[in-house]
């Protein structure tokens, strides 16, 4: 085989939804600016027919000579929301359908020899496939380490008699963690612990996961060693060979900032699957600093109308600014939008700004943004801690909750309100985020801030763990 052809090629394949794509989209870019490694970063038909509506991706890797997108179905109907409450669709439909087309794919080639996959961690099916093709693949889980980590003991809950949860005390602790007995309860594990039933889909997928991570390659993960040291050195006990090179998003710009002749824009440019209304830059300009509590449940989680209701009492209430996210299609029935009351109405004209999807690392980089009320998503709560904003912390699934109790008592953040929807409690919470307890939330989150950036500069613990992936990558040449 000739050198040429038998250069570094990675694939990249992303559990298709909004935060994957994001981060691994960054990892691809970096991996691009690494000018011997060939990188091919596979879509689904779906997703990168938004990307190319959305945002300027094309052009933008196109900078890239060595880099190129694949398609690839994910069987679902073009209709499909997609959304948390319709997930197992997605799944069951990528191991029906993606599964045998990915083998196939691999199989017959996709012009240059793929030397090495870089998969999803939850994507089970990519292990399995690339041990029957001979192909080397190191997953990337872009869940929290924390939450990650979780995962692992499942089994050690099982056995110890914690997992299924016996009677409805969610706030018993939790002991079978290690590294976490101090603090965990039952309500701060992965929401799928509290179904009770081990033959659940959504167990069974995370039971496998923990069986199959520890058998790649190695393992990525978007974070870095100085947040995540305690997790990290439990982790390496399964999995000895990680890779923390995150902030991602951060770390990108670090690097093109720093490239002698960057291959295009410096700034990191949006990889966002709706479009961005921006709008609330120009909005936020106009504000005060530190003034504005910044609303956002992400890419998949949904609300109902009265949950929407107790948000919005809870935020006027509140009498600060702020930018609120309301995701298209993330709030089924729309008989609720005409009974809002008056005042609402009136007190968001005046201190608020609506917006159906905003440039987030934007946003909370802005002087005027003073707190983050999240869904608690681990590129949320990365990005505001890169930011420096304190968070209110409102949990849907996977490693959110676990994500959530961190934020509140190992980071020292901000506040967890996991398991309520309170117009008086997202009140005082909002008002002890962005005043009362505003100083004690501040001194950690600019030590945080300050340690993730040193991370991502040369000779920072990222740069050199990413340093130590592509070198690895390079040895994997067929």
């Amino acid at each position: 085989m000739e050198q040429s052809s038998a250069s570094p090629h990675v694939l990249i394949f992303p559990l298709p939804i909004q935060g994957p794509i994001k981060c691994m989209l960054k990892l691809a870019e970096l991996l691009c600016l690494a000018p011997d490694l060939h990188v091919t970063f596979l879509n689904t038909d779906h997703n990168h027919r938004r990307l190319l509506l959305y945002t300027d991706i094309q052009s933008r890797f196109a900078t890239y000579p060595q880099f190129r997108f694949e398609t690839i179905s994910d069987g679902l109907p073009e209709d499909h929301p997609r959304s948390g409450d319709r997930f197992m669709d997605l799944f069951d439909s990528l191991e029906t359908v993606t599964k045998p087309l990915f083998k196939e794919m691999l199989s017959s080639g996709i012009g240059r020899p793929v030397t090495c996959i870089i998969a999803d961690g939850v994507l089970n099916f990519s292990f399995e496939i690339a041990e029957e093709v001979g192909i080397p693949l190191m997953y990337f889980d872009t869940i929290s380490p924390c939450g990650l980590w979780t995962y692992f003991c499942v089994p050690k809950l099982i056995d110890a008699g914690e997992l299924p949860f016996e009677g409805d005390d969610l706030d018993a602790p939790i002991k079978s963690v290690p590294g976490m007995e101090g603090f965990l309860r039952r309500r701060d594990l992965p929401d799928f612990c509290r179904i009770g039933d081990l033959n659940d889909p959504v167990a069974k997928i995370i039971v496998k996961e923990v069986q199959l991570v520890p058998r790649a390659r190695g393992l990525i993960l978007n974070t870095f060693e100085e947040v995540d040291e305690p997790v990290l050195s439990h982790m390496r006990s399964l999995c000895p060979n990680l890779y923390p090179i995150g902030p991602l998003h951060t770390h990108l710009k670090m690097k093109l900032a720093t490239e002698p002749t960057p291959p295009g824009p410096q700034q990191a440019s949006s990889s966002s699957l709706w479009q961005e209304d921006r709008s609330c830059l120009k909005w936020l300009d106009a504000q005060p600093p530190k003034s504005v509590i910044y609303v956002s449940i992400g890419s998949l989680a949904m609300m109902t109308s009265d949950q929407v209701m107790e948000f919005w009492y809870g935020l006027v209430n509140s009498g600060h600014r702020f930018l609120w996210v309301r995701r298209p299609n993330s709030i089924p029935g729309g008989d609720w939008e005409g009974q809002i009351p008056k005042e609402v109405l009136e007190a968001t004209a005046k201190r608020g700004w609506l917006v159906s999807w905003a440039p987030q690392e934007e946003v909370l980089a802005h002087p005027a943004i003073g707190g983050f009320l999240t869904h608690s998503g681990w590129n949320s709560t990365l990005e505001s801690m890169v930011e420096g904003v304190p968070m209110v912390c409102w949990p849907y699934f996977v490693d959110q909750q676990v994500n959530s109790r961190f934020v509140s008592e190992v980071w020292k953040l901000g506040i967890d309100m996991k398991d309520t929807c309170d117009r008086v409690v997202i009140e005082k919470m909002i008002k002890d985020v962005m005043g009362l307890r505003r100083d004690e939330f501040v001194v950690s989150a600019d030590r945080i801030a300050k340690l993730a950036r040193e991370s991502v500069s040369e000779g920072g613990s990222s740069s050199c763990n990413l340093e130590r992936l592509i070198e690895d990558i390079r040895l994997m040449k067929m």
